[in-house]
């Protein structure tokens, strides 16, 4: 009684999982006589109400052991502080969407600062990068709607009870107008009332 319980769920891409299974040189146990995916294939149908009913998912794809460690700390120690846990994520469409992600944003309708010579070595953390971006028609007008948007979906989100939430922005590498785009946003979610708000950037150590 007065316990708070949490359902987190974690999963990762089925390439990812095969290749765990096979650097562990062990079989899956529901694989039978078949393959270690047709194991993760079954495994997955078991789950799926599981993970349907789960407050918390995470995709495991591309966090290492200790990044994990720190997503799920970072998660449950914000929940005392804030209705909603929102992370905004940059990535890049090149290497796929975020398979948690609840909105998904596009930024390439922006000119790319990749073709910029002076601009490429750069990321959109840089104060240059970043005026350059925002500096570009339709980047404020872009910004002011989705943030008129977010805000009756983040009021939905805490009527319903929704702790956390994934707002990803993408670009073609996720190196430049993504990330911008993504600690703008997160910038101005944080005067919304009841959020607890942080930032992630998925790709930007990708060449």
């Amino acid at each position: 009684e007065g316990t708070k319980v949490r359902f987190l769920f974690l999963e990762a891409s089925h390439a990812v999982l095969v290749r765990r299974f096979e650097q562990v040189r062990r079989p899956h146990p529901l694989q039978g006589d078949g393959t270690i995916l047709d194991g993760i294939s079954a495994e997955r149908t078991r789950l799926r109400e599981i993970r349907e009913a789960s407050d918390i998912i995470v995709d495991t794809t591309d966090l290492n052991i200790h990044q994990l460690a720190t997503n799920i700390t970072d998660t449950f120690a914000a929940e005392d502080a804030a209705d909603v846990q929102v992370t905004v994520m940059s990535f890049g469409f090149k290497y796929g969407l975020p398979a948690d992600a609840d909105l998904v944003a596009d930024a390439r309708f922006l000119p790319n600062p990749f073709w910029n010579p002076e601009l490429r070595p750069h990321t959109g953390l840089e104060e240059v990068v970043r005026d350059y971006v925002l500096a570009q028609d339709g980047a404020a007008e872009f910004i002011q709607g989705y943030i008129a948007a977010l805000r009756p979906i983040m009021t939905g989100y805490q009527r319903e009870n929704k702790r956390h939430a994934m707002i990803a922005i993408g670009c073609t590498g996720g190196k430049h107008r993504s990330v911008a785009i993504a600690e703008e946003l997160a910038a101005r979610l944080r005067s919304f009332p009841g959020l607890a708000v942080n930032t992630k950037h998925r790709d930007l150590g990708r060449e």
